[in-house]
């Protein structure tokens, strides 16, 4: 399998139905090699990114003009839409949301946070591109400031961001988590399948899913393990079924593309220097798949109507398009209709068979 995950650390054992985690605090931890294999390049997604440490687009799509608010994107090309860790998760907190991210495509600002987590998920992409013996924490530290030059030239709204003056404190909060990789992972000890991997499949009841991966991981025995950095804390209590959410979307779309159930899904939090792993099993996954089928059933018949209703919660005073939104005295844009590319005829709802 994977190796020892750490030699020190404390364990937290959360019980979700049949579900568990293991939350791991951890020093080093060691995998055996991994066999890797060269990355075709992705199909341009048109959905808003699915990372929520990145900003829209960078290195992946094209990230978004900001517009005046409450100004659309009609304009932009329209795809069929999928379902994503990250837009199924805006559907659940406030369908609202999810029409202004996903049919709309109103644009975000982005923020401080946002442009530190693509800055760092540049650099420990570019250091798993490096020969395994020269990943080392110096040569790792020597690539963020190239990591930084990539992502503010792809989006000069992240080099807005971050003013002269304030750039060499910015490299050092994004150096302070690249050295926390390395307590949690020895990099020289094994090779990635796969970085910043773009995977998507069609359920067969029509349920298309996408998302991005940061890293995949295969054993000599065969074994997957998906791998996503947070540049965030470990998530406290309300936020692990989120998680857990994200991970279990990822294993079940390696089930569909692969034909395998991943053996560990593992989340890196850097800011708190903590791994989060868990070991899907098919049963799980399939009901799983249901759930997700719901949530695409719901958001279609939203779609067919443009019915989608605001739910206020805690989260609203973060959210850039409370201005638009009708439970704070706002009003949405003109809804411009659901993007369904492929057919004429109104969108329905795809039942399991």
């Amino acid at each position: 399998m994977f190796g020892n995950l750490g030699d020190s650390g404390l364990h937290n054992l959360i019980h979700f139905g049949r579900a568990f985690f293991w939350l791991q605090l951890v020093r080093h931890a060691q995998m055996i090699p991994v066999r890797l294999f060269p990355v075709s390049s992705p199909p341009a997604p048109t959905e808003l990114s699915d990372q929520p440490h990145s900003l829209p687009g960078v290195s992946s799509v094209e990230l978004p003009t900001p517009t005046p608010t409450g100004a659309t994107s009609q304009e932009r090309p329209r795809s069929r839409p999928a379902l994503s860790p990250s837009r199924a998760g805006d559907y659940k907190q406030c369908p609202l949301l999810y029409r202004f991210r996903a049919v709309d495509r109103i644009p975000e600002t982005p923020t401080r946070a946002q442009v530190r987590g693509t800055v760092v998920h540049a650099a420990l992409e570019a250091l798993f591109a490096l020969p395994t013996g020269h990943r080392v924490p110096d040569r790792a530290a020597e690539l963020v400031r190239p990591a930084w030059e990539r992502v503010s030239a792809e989006s000069p709204e992240a080099a807005d961001l971050i003013p002269e003056d304030e750039l060499d404190a910015f490299l050092g909060e994004v150096g302070k988590l690249v050295a926390t990789y390395y307590t949690l992972e020895d990099p020289t000890r094994f090779d990635a399948e796969a970085c910043e991997v773009y995977v998507e499949t069609e359920l067969e009841n029509g349920v298309r899913l996408r998302g991005f991966v940061d890293r995949i991981d295969v054993a000599p025995t065969g074994e997957v393990r998906v791998v996503d950095y947070k540049t965030g804390k470990a998530p406290r209590e309300f936020t692990e079924s989120k998680a857990l959410f994200q991970m279990k979307f990822y294993a079940l779309v390696l089930l569909r593309t692969r034909g395998i159930v991943p053996a560990q899904l593992r989340l890196i939090y850097l800011a708190s220097g903590s791994i989060l792993t868990y070991a899907p099993d098919h049963d799980e996954l399939i009901r799983f798949e249901r759930t997700l089928s719901a949530i695409w059933k719901a958001i279609l018949a939203a779609g067919a109507t443009g019915d989608f209703r605001p739910k206020p919660g805690k989260l609203c005073d973060w959210c850039d398009h409370k201005s638009l939104c009708p439970s704070f005295g706002g009003t949405p844009p003109p809804y411009p209709g659901w993007p369904d590319l492929l057919s004429a005829e109104p969108v329905v709802a795809k039942e399991n068979s």
